[in-house]
């Protein structure tokens, strides 16, 4: 019996389940991918955004006023790359002007510090690309930028670390109430059964699905919301391009969200993007002409030019609007909590949702004693291209697995790949490695590395090659051996 299950392993579910792991509780996550971070926290712009756009009062910008003052210290507690490069919306005429005042004060009364109007000018001055077209534009200071999918691996992984169990593939499709011995203090506890028939038993839940956390609210009676699934379409540029912009740059918002982007990743490389389209299939995640072409035409308001030639890949990610227009963190009845809607700016707000999550668990008697040897912090992580010579002489004599580069766009070595198969959360396949290491992000998307990525997965997890896959069951990489003769 768990004490605490939480359903969906996006930086959400990561977050609460790093705070929840520092009480003595038996504490699992539940997963329906092959690995965590496959949802929302794997496709989207990674930004901490100030806190200047949510209506004031509302979850949305209480909460990511507080996330993105904690977010720093986190970050480097986690060992997650973290750059505070300001946030820049740009006005184009009177009226975005007009709508750029609103925000200043809007912000202001969200409690978001530094916050300034600033001429075309000075605009250009700190982002010398920037069209002339633009007359003014809201700078935000505290705007940051980190990897999502980082900050949701090293949180869960941190979680794991201190004792709480991950379960993947595990895509829960009923939640039974039954009735308690007598033994316990609570009446009744939760049966999950996932769709291949495991089951797990726990005192309480907390639903952090994402997309899909309306389907689980109904498994439980609750269909008091509902979710929209709206597509967001990218284009990734190579690192030689990120001269291009330093902060993040927007659109002065609408009411379809805060509009497409501009922003140089921690790791380099420019992302544009997203377009902003309400679907009904909620695992479409289509990269369409159409939308391509709209982000073009969207960027090229805030760059006369735009090293179209450097894109190296496109995505899209789903992001979870809910009907309310602001965040859902509610219990719809005892031992059920609900974290839903939780689109843009829930990134940002990740870590404060994880603390109002927690005061919800600590009020239902969730939670137990402190534990005497938890540990917050995430170490041992080895970037090895961010090495001086010396340090990376010194790591190859200590293990000649860091001597051997395997993806040369990056610079990750075998040790780091070894590394990420090994620690929490392992990683299971081609993709889940490359979130980890960043092999297979560079230039050519893989076609040098992921070979000798998958041999080492078949080597570590003790499986042919043939089983190997990019990202879980019915992706292998390969179909059947065409030559004889060797091992491998």
């Amino acid at each position: 019996m768990y004490k605490i299950a939480i359903i969906g392993g996006g930086v959400v579910g990561g977050m609460i389940a790093r705070e929840m792991s520092k009480y003595d509780v038996r504490l699992v996550l539940l997963e329906k991918e092959n690995d965590v971070a496959m949802g929302q926290s794997k496709a989207n712009s990674g930004i901490v955004h100030a806190g200047y756009d949510p209506e004031p009062g509302s979850l949305k910008a209480i909460l990511n006023v507080r996330g993105s003052q904690m977010m720093e210290e986190i970050c480097k507690e986690l060992n997650v790359k973290y750059r505070k490069n300001g946030t820049l919306v740009v006005g184009f005429d009177e009226e975005d002007m007009k709508r750029l005042g609103q925000l200043l004060e809007r912000g202001r009364k969200n409690g978001v510090e530094g916050l300034e109007i600033i001429d075309g000018e000075t605009a250009r001055k700190m982002e010398r690309n920037l069209s002339e077209k633009i007359i003014g534009a809201l700078y935000a200071p505290t705007g940051a930028v980190v990897c999502p999918y980082e900050l949701t691996t090293h949180s869960i992984g941190n979680a794991m670390d201190n004792g709480a169990e991950l379960l993947t593939q595990f895509e829960v499709t009923e939640i039974k109430k039954i009735e308690n011995d007598g033994n316990r203090q609570r009446t009744y506890f939760y049966e999950i059964t996932a769709s291949d028939g495991r089951k797990i038993q726990t005192e309480y839940v907390v639903n952090c699905a994402g997309i899909h956390s309306d389907e689980v609210a109904k498994l439980v009676g609750d269909c008091e919301f509902s979710i929209t699934p709206r597509r967001g379409q990218y284009l990734l540029l190579d690192k030689e391009a990120g001269g291009l912009v330093n902060a993040t740059v927007f659109r002065t918002p609408t009411v379809m969200g805060k509009g497409v982007l501009a922003v140089r990743t921690v790791d380099g490389n420019i992302l544009l993007g997203p377009t902003s389209e309400d679907i009904e299939d909620k695992e479409d995640k289509a990269v369409t002409e159409e939308g391509l072409a709209s982000v073009i035409a969207r960027e090229a308001e805030f760059f006369d030019d735009i090293p179209m030639d450097k894109v190296i890949t496109q995505f899209t990610g789903l992001r979870a609007h809910g009907n309310t227009g602001d965040f859902i963190i509610e219990s719809p009845e005892a031992g059920f909590i609900n974290c839903a809607g939780i689109e843009s700016p829930g990134l940002s707000a990740s870590p404060a949702i994880a603390e109002m999550v927690e005061e919800m668990l600590i009020e239902a008697g969730a939670t137990g004693k402190l534990k005497q040897d938890y540990r917050p912090e995430v170490k041992g992580i080895i970037r090895f291209k961010d090495m001086t010579a010396e340090e990376k002489n010194r790591l190859i004599a200590q293990n000649p697995a860091y001597g051997r580069v395997v993806c040369r766009c990056e610079e990750i070595t075998e040790g780091e790949i070894l590394d990420a198969i090994r620690r929490n959360p392992p990683a299971r396949d081609v993709d889940a490695v490359k979130r980890r290491t960043r092999a297979g992000m560079g230039r050519c998307q893989g076609g040098f590395c992921m070979p000798t990525v998958a041999e080492l997965l078949a080597e570590e997890l003790g499986i042919p090659f043939e089983k190997v896959t990019k990202s879980g069951e019915g992706s292998e990489i390969t179909f059947e051996r065409t030559k004889t003769g060797g091992d491998k």
